[in-house]
């Protein structure tokens, strides 16, 4: 591909940047990067064309960046799932994708990275050594084809274009993963048994996955795939387990019954210097969405974020090694990473409950414009 055009790529790991370098050889190309990617060194970032962004939210001056990165002839590449896949699976991806496509009205190509996930996964980020790993760059749209396809047609492409499964890759390809803490972490994703139903009392301990409320045990052999020790192995494919503990949520949800509350650390990212430390707050996160209730320096603040308007959020396992499992809410001023205390938590579930919240509002409107 000659420049320019846009570069929708899968993420998994940190690898699939170098891997994206490689593959626009010899070409300029500007990145999209959250904002705690500069952190203490948005000079070298910025040098190097970088374009920072917070998390999830709209922002009107990406979008001219971009515009202005391909008007000039060079590669905007962006990664439209926005954090690292939980499980190696696709992600998220924001209906508006197909209208920035057609607004930039240049080629949409995509580059789609496999084993990147097995071999550093988010909830334990060991290099397991995965050896070779593939990645495919395709072009998914000529600047004609655009022109004349539409914003759904471009969305369904896309969202084509991103089903993958890590796991399953590494299956059909017989790759094995000798690491005997191959499972370690593992109980961050998979926070609910599915033998009793008890929540966020799941454990790792080296190949194992275990229940705490319960005892059932599960092996994750060498090529990740799970089996019980003792009766039915009720998931073997850990996707499958994944999307339904999203079944779960989503029934908490349509019933209108989803909700959680703590207690929490709030630490404040609103530019690249560093972290400000906003003490101790109360987080809900309800069906009305996000809640975030604190005080800073003797004033109230009050954050809320409306279900409505976020269609998925990001989530960090033990974030920089400092106060564990953390959900990330972002403003159009500030980040915010608030770490649940004193409590049984997973912000895995916190990032389910979102993205089912989102669809069901997303279900109403379109049903009630329907109406109208």
């Amino acid at each position: 591909m000659k420049p320019p055009y846009l570069l929708l790529c899968n993420h998994n790991a940190f690898m699939d940047f170098s891997v994206a370098t490689r593959a626009v050889f010899p070409h300029r190309a500007n990145y999209v990067v959250a904002i705690d990617g500069f952190l203490k060194r948005e000079w070298l970032l910025r040098f190097i064309g970088c374009i920072c962004k917070r998390k999830f939210t709209r922002d009107v001056t990406l979008i001219r960046q971009l515009k202005r990165v391909v008007d000039r002839g060079d590669i905007a590449v962006l990664y439209p799932e926005a954090r690292y896949s939980l499980c190696g699976t696709t992600a998220v991806l924001p209906d508006s994708l197909g209208k920035l496509c057609k607004l930039l009205k240049v080629p949409v190509v995509t580059l789609m990275c496999h084993g990147h996930h097995v071999n550093s996964p988010f909830w334990n980020l060991h290099d397991r050594k995965v050896k070779p790993t593939e990645a495919e760059m395709t072009c998914l749209f000529t600047r004609e084809g655009l022109a004349a396809a539409s914003v759904e047609e471009v969305n369904e492409a896309i969202r084509q274009s991103f089903r993958y499964d890590d796991f399953a890759w590494q299956k059909d390809r017989g790759i094995r993963i000798s690491y005997a803490g191959r499972a370690e972490g593992l109980h961050k994703v998979l926070y609910q048994c599915p033998h009793c139903g008890a929540e966020y009392r799941m454990n790792t301990r080296g190949a194992r996955l275990f229940c705490e409320s319960c005892g059932k045990v599960w092996e994750m052999d060498q090529l990740s795939q799970l089996h019980a020790l003792e009766g039915e192995t009720e998931f073997s494919h850990i996707p499958d387990w994944y999307e339904w503990e999203r079944g779960n949520v989503r029934r908490e949800v349509e019933a209108g019954t989803y909700s959680f509350t703590c207690r929490a650390r709030v630490d404040a990212l609103p530019n690249a210097r560093g972290y400000m430390d906003l003490g101790m707050a109360t987080l809900t996160h309800d069906m009305t969405g996000f809640t975030l209730d604190g005080t800073y320096q003797g004033e109230a603040y009050h954050v809320h974020i409306p279900a409505a308007s976020l269609y998925s959020v990001h989530i960090e396992y033990e974030y920089l090694g400092k106060f564990g499992d953390c959900v990330d809410l972002n403003t159009d001023r500030d980040t915010l990473y608030v770490y649940p205390k004193d409590c049984l938590f997973a912000v895995t579930k916190l990032a389910l409950a979102t993205e089912e919240l989102y669809q069901l509002y997303e279900r109403q409107r379109k049903g009630a414009e329907g109406k109208a």
